[in-house]
């Protein structure tokens, strides 16, 4: 399978609680639910694209407990996004959960490197695809090793100026191939990349 990435991101790189102001409001972040006033039928149809194509899905576990409370209640069968979250293989990175009660959840714990082996594992499967949705911390994990195939990241044209960031400081230097763009009428830029390996460097000097 190949492991997406998808998340939502703002101008200067923030992407703490999108969804609402008690979704993630560590470190006293006061802007959370800064995504949804840019919400549009555009953005619905990407999302029920992408969905399509999961056959599985990796969590971290703050992501995880946010979908939990909410996804299990939507019990439409074709709904687009609660059918495959309900439906399929979700696996969630974690050291302290230990008998998750969302139905076809598996715990991926222990050691660093046993936790790279085993989604190394689960990308060797057959099948589409491996999202995982949110979960920063996880995603900056699987950037450190160099897991995450694709990168889906929805930028939104507002500045916070606090709170946590995909990139942070320390993130290894990489550099990527544009795969799709899209962008909604709330003016939110949809960007597909695709990890080529180390940058490359040059010089403007006049005189080389």
């Amino acid at each position: 399978m190949q492991l997406t990435f998808t998340t939502f991101i703002t101008l200067d790189g923030v992407v703490q609680a999108p969804g609402g102001p008690e979704e993630d409001p560590g470190g006293g972040f006061p802007h959370g639910g800064w995504q949804v006033p840019f919400d549009d039928e555009e953005a619905g149809r990407y999302v029920t694209e992408w969905f399509a194509g999961a056959d599985a899905f990796l969590l971290g576990r703050r992501t995880y407990d946010i979908f939990a409370a909410y996804w299990p209640r939507v019990t439409d069968p074709d709904h687009p996004v609660a059918a495959p979250l309900n439906g399929l293989p979700k696996y969630v990175v974690s050291h302290t959960l230990k008998n998750p009660e969302w139905q076809h959840t598996t715990v991926i714990g222990g050691a660093d490197a046993d936790i790279v082996a085993e989604i190394q594992v689960l990308k060797e499967r057959p099948g589409g695809e491996l999202q995982v949705h949110g979960s920063g911390t996880l995603a900056r994990f699987l950037m450190a090793h160099g897991l995450i195939d694709e990168y889906r990241l929805w930028t939104y044209p507002v500045v916070l100026g606090e709170g946590r960031r995909l990139f942070a400081e320390g993130v290894a230097p990489t550099s990527f191939a544009l795969a799709d763009t899209r962008t909604t009428s709330s003016g939110v830029c949809v960007n597909s990349y695709r990890p080529t390996g180390r940058p490359q460097y040059g010089s403007y000097d006049l005189d080389g």
